[in-house]
């Protein structure tokens, strides 16, 4: 197959390619309001263009070489930032698979009194436009895992907030399962934490967490072990019966940690230890 015939088809035919390839995109996609019309055009030409190149330094059943390099590198870009942006793969892949088609029409022309030399070329282009919206599948995929666990991190630096009760005195509410990985965000949550507030007292929550296991004690465990590595003392609160019966019943040993039944418990024992206490003022008082 003559490459540089294709080449050429894609060099001298551009225009009408490209106007006829940006309308096949506008009309099949479903997010036509979000596209910004010029930008996809500019992309679609870009795009055509170091296709041209690439196809006319050759290509093999890899697509191997520098010029392919780029035209993947510019694929895997598009469709990265269509994965953030909430395409779906089949809307992402639309970028190349809609190109057959005017494509397939110069090619028409082109050969149009060469039955075998179409035939071959349509082949041969049918095959290259299929192999790169394999790229553009790929490249989505790494692009939606990329943003999944950038999700995933978010939630659980959502799922661990650091809340300041007191000067001194701030508080941990967990909420959700235990695990190694969140334990570890919530360490790093909670010693950050004790440095910016200059914290001596740490309250860590744990009436929203379902269960307690070994695991789940040995983590907050470790927890508890690193901010005294601070200087900072804990409190765990939300200790419910059925948590401690679950606890004693495990053997796990809590040490000299103070535990509590409930966060307002917890406070008022940080409080004292602090050397602060709650007055309800007198109604009279408060009047004055």
């Amino acid at each position: 197959m003559n490459n540089h015939g294709i080449a050429a088809i894609l060099k001298n035919k551009e225009a009408s390619i490209l106007s006829s390839w940006v309308d096949s995109q506008l009309s099949q996609s479903g997010r036509r309001d979000q596209l910004d019309v010029h930008a996809l055009r500019e992309q679609s030409r870009s795009f055509l263009s170091g296709l041209s190149e690439a196809v006319q330094h050759g290509y093999d059943e890899h697509l191997s070489g520098s010029g392919w390099d780029e035209v993947r590198a510019s694929l895997s870009n598009l469709s990265k930032d269509r994965a953030i942006a909430g395409f779906s793969s089949s809307e992402t892949a639309t970028f190349v698979f809609s190109l057959k088609q005017p494509l397939f029409s110069a090619l028409r022309t082109a050969y149009a009194e060469d039955p075998k030399a179409l035939i071959e070329a349509l082949w041969h282009v049918s095959t290259m436009l299929d192999k790169l919206g394999l790229v553009t599948i790929e490249a989505y995929q790494l692009g939606r895992e990329h943003v999944i666990d950038r999700q995933h991190q978010e939630l659980l630096d959502l799922s661990t907030p650091v809340i300041r009760l007191w000067n001194g005195i701030v508080a941990m509410p967990l909420i959700g399962t235990l695990d190694s990985e969140r334990t570890q965000v919530v360490m790093e949550s909670l010693l950050q934490a004790i440095v910016e507030n200059e914290a001596s007292i740490a309250i860590i929550d744990i009436t929203g967490v379902p269960t307690v296991d070994t695991q789940v004690a040995q983590h907050l465990l470790k927890t508890v072990a690193a901010a005294r590595l601070m200087g900072t003392e804990c409190i765990i609160s939300g200790i419910r019966p059925q948590i401690a019966q679950t606890i004693v019943h495990l053997g796990v040993e809590l040490g000299d940690v103070t535990t509590k039944s409930s966060l307002a418990d917890a406070l008022r024992v940080a409080l004292r230890k602090s050397n602060l206490t709650i007055v309800k003022l007198d109604h009279a008082v408060g009047a004055g």
